[in-house]
């Protein structure tokens, strides 16, 4: 599990991939699930791929959008998920993988759609010469991104109607849970901790939008001002000690056993305020990774966790 997550880290520090694996959900809220019965119009367009038929046999190749498919209620017309596919725990999970995807695995699965999250060793085209359509729905950097992907998914598997409800639903309860946390005269800093070896998420990252919507400012942000490490630096244990955030959110709760105890643990640590006053939170790996409709389980966690530190 160690090294499936240094992997993560690493790819996320070089801004290639947002989702990394963890080690399986925990037990969550239902993805809101619109009730079938919308038509699409086919043939439909979105971006580069044009399909002429609503597909009944996709293959998703990304965590994210294996999540995205079942909420917006597609989730029978997905045939093959890749292996880091953790949620729905009915998703039709295979040893497919969406790091180093084998185009001639996916077409044994004879899908008429693909959806991955990035063109990973020129996928795209090498499943194009075999005549099946591939959807890139890349990591998101903002929330109406990810809703916009969700509605692009609608609309290529004919449930746009459906698609558009979930991220309309997922942007008022967002809206609601950051509204019922109470403003604060002085914005709380913090670390997000991607891995032990101390990488991060800055502020230009989509969780890092999600921290911004609470007003919170975050101690990474310095280590990657222009953007050039893709907003996912790798911070030095002096540095990090020295910016003293007010809280810490560990998103290596289950790759890594991290938690408040192993925290407290290391060593030049004990004067961080996060740690001196017992602010760290732990997360749900694979929620906190994903930019889908558990982000509002995300928000929550952090509403909770932000309602919790004394004004």
């Amino acid at each position: 599990m160690r090294q499936r997550r240094l992997i993560s880290t690493a790819i996320a520090a070089t801004a290639l991939l947002l989702a990394a694996s963890g080690c399986g959900g925990e037990e969550t809220a239902d993805p809101t699930v619109a009730p079938a019965g919308s038509s699409v119009a086919y043939p439909v367009a979105v971006g580069a791929v044009t399909l002429e038929a609503r597909p009944e046999k996709i293959v998703s190749l990304s965590p994210t959008a294996t999540e995205m498919l079942f909420a917006i209620g597609a989730g029978p017309q997905v045939t093959a998920v890749d292996d880091q596919s953790t949620y729905p725990a009915d998703a039709p999970k295979t040893d497919l993988s969406g790091f180093k995807p084998n185009a001639e695995a996916i077409a044994a699965k004879d899908p008429d759609l693909v959806v991955v999250s990035n063109d990973t060793e020129n996928i795209v085209a090498q499943l194009d010469k075999l005549s099946i359509p591939a959807f890139v729905a890349p990591a998101a950097t903002t929330l109406d991104e990810t809703y916009d992907q969700i509605s692009d998914l609608g609309t290529l598997t004919g449930h746009r109607a459906e698609a558009d409800k979930v991220g309309t639903d997922m942007a008022a309860k967002i809206d609601e849970i950051v509204k019922s946390v109470p403003a604060r005269t002085e914005p709380l800093s913090y670390f997000y901790e991607l891995g032990p070896e101390l990488y991060s998420a800055t502020s230009k990252t989509f969780v890092g939008s999600v921290f911004t919507r609470f007003g919170m400012t975050n101690v990474a942000d310095s280590a990657d001002p222009t953007g050039s490490l893709g907003g996912y630096p790798q911070l030095t244990q002096e540095s990090l000690v020295k910016a003293n955030p007010d809280t810490i959110f560990l998103a290596d709760t289950k790759c890594c056993q991290q938690s408040a105890e192993t925290v407290k643990a290391r060593a030049g640590w004990a004067a961080v305020t996060a740690v001196e006053k017992g602010q760290i939170y732990g997360l749900d790996d694979d929620i906190a990774s994903r930019w889908g409709p558990r982000t509002v389980d995300l928000v929550q966690a952090v509403a909770d966790a932000v309602s919790k530190v004394p004004a």
